[in-house]
């Protein structure tokens, strides 16, 4: 092997490239997130009840969503890799096929939303919800083949480092559910009050138009032209939709065993009494915030990467996948120096009460120290994604996760009695373990083979598994 020499004027336009796809993207992220602000907003303001079975119903209905992007995320680094190639027109074979799985997918997680009571049970939740919860479920449940259909769409825009529209309907998506969400939930325009069951009508609602106006734009827009999306009809391939589950299946699984890490510790934490509840959603919803960050740029990591095993590249592959980890690390820097430095005063911003702001300190100062690691593996993650690597990633982060973090916050926070800290020092263990597995994985993978090993990619295996 070649020693690596480091080309400057290379990262920089590396690091430039990346950032300019990310730079959307987070913003979509975070567009998301403020849907979910306005869903909690508008139900706090129609009661109590209503808030608590809107909040229920949404940590459900978020196992849906990560199950619907992470099978979609197979999408973006098929599309990218054939962009790579010179083979931008055959996007189009790669998206009907995308397509139909949505569709498929989409069904599936509607009909598991809406026969969700056994889940509501199992979680303990108070009987007194059941109902506004099963509503809200039945209603926004209309919303998933929309959902996956627009992951669908986003993946094939993003794939071709068109990160913008993800952007524009995102935002779009979140000032339409404002006046939605008002009408259905308190009852206007000659609409009966709805609550719970309004913000379910109103999310599906939202994620349908943004659904047919994703596919309207790309219909119409030029840089979309010669794609092929849709000059002609095809039917399924189960081929092809089999190698897009070979790789989304195992992101899916991924998505969930980490966001099933952060549930399992919320209801753990559940048992210390109101006042660690409230500390650890403040930490949680801070955390949450600044990830979409290196969310995004990992986003744009797989498209980077995936276009240099397009080109065949391997010296690419390297300065996509670093560069992008490198500068993750220095946006995690800043969030960690937020945290802290100013754990009290991001905490006061969310409570007045003393005990839980103290609380909160605690656990943001943990937060920051886990901002590296969360850095780094959702980094090394998105750029193993690139190579289409996911089965490996998938094991080490179920190891990782419920193998180390879940047995190490749970020993520390009920045998030595740390309580909630222990369950945070315990997502810290889990994060810092993937974060040096996954490295280690992309590390080795971008250096096994000489330049040229990766491709280009060959029509034959255009949705093949890169690396296994």
């Amino acid at each position: 092997m070649k020693p690596f020499h480091l080309d400057r004027a290379r990262v920089a336009r590396e690091i430039g490239a990346t950032v300019r796809l990310a730079l959307p993207l987070i913003l979509a992220q975070l567009a998301a997130v403020g849907s979910n602000v306005i869903d909690a907003v508008l139900a706090g303001h129609v009661g109590a009840h209503v808030l608590g079975a809107v909040a229920v119903g949404a940590s459900i209905w978020s196992l849906a969503i990560v199950s619907g992007i992470g099978m979609m995320m197979s999408v973006p680094p098929s599309i990218s890799q054939l962009d790579g190639a010179g083979r931008r027109h055959e996007a189009g074979e790669v998206f009907h096929q995308a397509i139909w799985l949505a569709l498929a997918m989409g069904v599936l997680l509607g009909l598991a939303v809406r026969h969700a009571e056994p889940l509501i049970k199992l979680i303990g939740v108070s009987p007194s919800l059941y109902g506004d919860v099963g509503e809200f479920l039945r209603a926004i449940s209309w919303g998933a083949p929309a959902l996956t259909c627009y992951f669908a769409l986003r993946g094939l825009s993003e794939g071709l480092s068109l990160t913008r529209p993800s952007m524009y309907f995102s935002f779009g998506g979140l000032v339409l559910l404002v006046p939605l969400g008002y009408i259905f939930m308190f009852g206007k325009l000659g609409l009966p009050p709805q609550g719970a069951r309004g913000c379910g009508i109103a999310t599906a609602t939202v994620l349908w138009i943004e659904m047919l106006a994703f596919g309207i734009y790309i219909f119409f827009h030029p840089n979309y032209r010669g794609l092929g999306v849709f000059s002609h009809f095809e039917w399924p391939d189960f081929k092809r939709i089999g190698r897009l589950v070979h790789i989304g299946l195992p992101m899916a699984i991924t998505l969930l065993a980490e966001g099933g890490l952060f549930v399992a510790a919320a209801l753990l934490i559940g048992t210390m009494g109101e006042d660690m509840v409230a500390s650890h959603q403040v930490a949680l919803n801070v955390a949450a915030l600044f990830f979409m960050v290196p969310l995004g740029l990992a986003m744009a990591i797989t498209v980077r990467v995936g276009n240099a095993v397009g080109r065949g590249d391997a010296s690419g592959i390297r300065y996509a996948g670093f560069c992008g980890i490198g500068l993750t690390l220095a946006t995690q820097a800043i969030s960690a120096g937020l945290m802290l430095g100013f754990p009290q005063l991001i905490a006061s911003l969310y409570t007045h009460d003393k005990t839980v702001i103290a609380l909160a300190a605690q656990l943001l100062l943990l937060a920051g120290l886990f901002q590296f690691s969360d850095g780094i593996q959702v980094a090394s993650n998105g750029a193993l994604r690139g190579l289409k690597d996911t089965r490996v990633p998938m094991a080490i982060t179920l190891f990782a996760y419920w193998g180390v973090g879940m047995p190490v916050g749970w020993w520390l926070a009920f045998h030595v009695g740390l309580g909630a800290r222990g369950i945070w020092m315990g997502l810290i263990a889990g994060l810092s373990m993937a974060a040096l597995l996954l490295f280690v994985r992309f590390w080795r993978s971008s250096f096994r083979h000489k330049a040229g090993t990766f491709g280009p990619v060959a029509p034959a295996a255009a949705d093949a598994t890169i690396t296994s």
